[in-house]
C-alpha cells in the first residue's frame, strides 16, 4: 500500500476534478477548508449560545479519492461518510491503518444491507422497517451494534427518500427493538433554498420530531442535519452532526 505523501496514481488524479500535480497543495487545500468549515460551526454554535464541541463534522468523501481522506485525515478529521457502498468499500479497504469512522449517508438498497451492516459505524438513511431488519440480520456480532438514524422526509418532496414525519413513531419503535441496531437519532436532506428562514424551518421540524421521540422514552441523542450551504442554519436549530463534502473537498466532477 502506497504511504501518505508519495506520488497520487493517475486514476487517483482523475477523480472529481483533483489536480494532475501538487499534492502538497492539495494537502494544504484541504486542511484549510476544514479549518474554514470548523471556523463556520464554532460561529453558530456561539451565535445559538451552543458548545462548539457538541457538534461532530462528518467530512462527506463521495466521488473523491481515498488519498483526499488520507489528506483530511491528517488534518485532523476522523470521520467520513459516503453515499455509493462499493466506493465507500473501496476506501476503507485502502485506509484500513487509519482509526477512521465510517458513516453511510446514501439511499439504501437491499441487496447492499449485508455490505454496510458489515462494514460502516454508522448508517443515517434508514427510512424503511425492511432496511432496518435485514441490517441488524447482517451486523456481526463483534463489532457491536450499528449506530442508525432514520432519515426523515421533512420537505415532502416526492423525489427524495425518507419516511413521512407522521410515520417517524411507527419506525423508530420497529429499529429499537432490533438487537443488532442502536438508534441514536434523525437525519434530513431537506429541499435546498437560499432562504435561511426556510431552511431554519425545516431543520426545527426535524428536532421538533427528535423531541417527541425523547419526550415519549427514546433517549435520542443525535440530528443529523446540515451540509455546505446551510449548515449554520442547521447548528442553531440543533443539529448534532453537519455532513460537509462540497466546502472541505472542493466542486465535484459533473463527469
Amino acid at each position: 500500500m502506497r504511504q501518505a505523501g508519495t506520488r497520487l496514481t493517475e486514476r487517483e488524479r482523475s477523480i472529481a476534478g483533483f489536480p494532475r500535480s501538487r499534492p502538497r497543495q492539495i494537502m494544504s487545500t484541504i486542511e484549510s477548508n476544514l479549518q474554514v468549515v470548523s471556523a463556520r460551526i464554532a460561529a453558530a454554535a456561539r451565535a445559538a449560545e451552543r458548545e462548539p464541541g457538541a457538534i461532530a463534522l462528518l467530512a462527506v468523501s463521495k466521488t473523491f479519492p481515498a488519498e483526499a481522506v488520507r489528506c483530511a485525515h491528517a488534518a485532523g478529521q476522523f470521520e467520513f461518510g459516503e453515499n455509493y457502498v462499493q466506493e465507500g468499500l473501496e476506501k476503507i479497504a485502502a485506509l484500513p491503518e487509519l482509526p477512521l469512522i465510517w458513516h453511510f449517508i446514501g439511499p439504501i438498497q437491499s441487496n447492499k444491507t449485508k455490505a454496510i451492516a458489515e462494514h460502516f459505524d454508522w448508517v443515517h438513511s434508514v427510512d424503511r422497517e425492511k432496511i432496518a431488519s435485514r441490517l441488524s440480520q447482517a451486523r456481526p456480532q463483534h463489532r457491536g451494534p450499528l449506530n442508525t438514524c432514520l432519515q426523515v422526509n421533512v420537505s415532502a418532496e416526492a423525489s427524495k427518500s425518507g419516511v413521512a414525519p407522521e410515520d417517524v413513531r411507527a419506525l423508530a419503535e420497529t429499529v429499537r427493538a432490533l438487537p443488532r441496531l442502536r438508534l441514536r437519532g434523525l437525519m434530513a436532506v431537506p429541499e435546498p433554498s437560499d432562504d435561511i428562514a426556510l431552511q431554519r424551518r425545516q431543520f426545527y421540524g426535524l428536532r421538533a420530531l427528535l423531541e417527541q421521540l425523547n419526550a415519549a422514552g427514546f433517549g435520542l441523542d443525535t440530528l443529523s442535519m446540515g451540509m455546505s450551504q446551510d449548515l449554520e442554519a442547521a447548528v442553531m436549530e440543533g443539529a448534532t452532526i453537519v455532513r460537509v463534502g462540497t466546502a472541505i473537498f472542493g466542486e465535484r466532477s459533473k463527469a
